[in-house]
């Protein structure tokens, strides 16, 4: 496979195409690129070739080959992935990883220079918007994803992408992210967190703690109290331990929440597989999540059957977007150590990664993150990029 600027060059010599040397590919005999005048795509194969089929637009002959010029549409996209894999979203796995949030569709070629900038071998989802910013920027899921591997493609990143449908919270959510080929599926039961149990005293937490939808949680608050009130829960040094009120707090805060995670897990398991990666986050809430309720987030979706790659909690502080972390930063580092340590330790399933949620411009506690996550992380943007 050759990917060189004579790829360029050869599309160049043709009808005068001013191809972009960044887009150039040639794979089993077939050359493909982006004509910047124009928005079009140029394919030059030989003539016969299977491919030749998927594409649209204006062909001519040249030589024993066909050259297609065609519009930057759907179609045309749909059989540059069957030409080129990489264009397709595929899971990451637990290395490094930054998500690039894009509500104008543009800004993807710009994200590639800065991710290939930076270096460090992050792995890249440059598709990523929730369900909420496709309503408010009148996008589909479809588009989202088209628009960022159109930017992809332009700048010849071919080291794999990730696509992440961003806060889903229902079943329809899910389809439609499905539908359109994501790889990534961020679950967000904020509505069903309970803030409210934090500030709640001991006869309200017992109450609210019997009105949990057991049913959905295949659990008994017997049985519950059996797991959590006879351990200690160690991560790297640290011991997280459960009093009886301490556990009806993340029962409250989180039971509900948790049940209709492993709702959504199931209904997307059953339409794809498991060819997918989830994050859980419960990152928009008031109130930070303890340790002791990320033990009992972790310890239940995993009891429940739900495999995650990443996890997003509340951290203390607040995460503003576009603007840097507000909060001590001395406190943010001693609270995400634990957080860091349990994630790598809590499940026998294997370490997952800590997501940082509205993370642009969060400088001051990137070095903190990284450094106490050991890598095990996943930055996610705010869509902010076009400022």
């Amino acid at each position: 496979m050759g990917l060189t600027e004579n790829t360029a060059t050869a599309l160049l010599a043709l009808n005068g195409l001013d191809v972009s040397p960044n887009s150039a590919v040639s794979v089993e005999g077939t050359e493909a690129g982006l004509v910047e005048a124009g928005q079009k795509v140029a394919v030059l194969a030989p003539s016969g070739s299977r491919v030749i089929p998927g594409f649209e637009g204006e062909s001519s002959a040249a030589g024993g080959r066909t050259l297609i010029l065609g519009p930057m549409n759907a179609a045309n996209l749909e059989a540059l992935r069957n030409l080129l894999p990489w264009l397709r979203p595929r899971p990451l796995g637990t290395r490094t990883s930054a998500g690039f949030g894009d509500r104008l569709g543009l800004a993807t070629p710009g994200h590639v220079r800065a991710l290939r900038a930076a270096g460090g071998g992050l792995a890249p989802i440059f598709a990523q918007q929730s369900i909420r910013e496709m309503e408010r920027t009148g996008r589909s899921p479809q588009e989202v994803l088209d628009d960022a591997t159109w930017g992809v493609f332009a700048e010849g990143w071919r080291e794999g992408i990730g696509a992440d449908a961003d806060h889903l919270k229902t079943a329809e959510d899910v389809d439609a992210c499905v539908a359109a080929s994501y790889s990534f599926f961020t679950f967000d039961p904020g509505e069903y967190v309970d803030d409210g149990a934090e500030a709640a005293g001991a006869p309200a937490l017992r109450t609210a703690l019997e009105d949990l939808p057991w049913q959905d949680l295949e659990d008994f608050p017997s049985d519950l109290k059996r797991r959590y009130l006879d351990s200690a829960f160690e991560a790297e040094g640290h011991e997280v331990r459960f009093g009886e009120i301490s556990l009806a707090r993340a029962a409250v805060k989180y039971g509900a929440a948790v049940a209709h995670v492993a709702r959504l897990y199931r209904h997307l398991q059953a339409a794809m597989g498991e060819d997918f990666e989830v994050e859980v986050s419960v990152d928009e809430t008031d109130s930070p999540t303890t340790h002791t309720q990320h033990v009992y987030i972790a310890t239940e979706l995993r009891r429940l059957g739900v495999r995650w790659t990443s996890l997003a909690p509340r951290y203390v502080g607040r995460f503003e977007k576009g603007v840097d972390y507000i909060g001590e930063v001395a406190g943010f580092e001693e609270d995400i150590e634990v957080h860091a340590a349990i994630a790598r330790t809590v499940s026998p399933d294997g370490p997952y990664k800590l997501s940082l949620h509205s993370g642009s411009d969060k400088f001051s506690v990137y070095p903190s993150f990284v450094r106490q996550t050991g890598g095990l992380a996943h930055l996610k943007t705010a869509g902010t990029s076009y400022l």
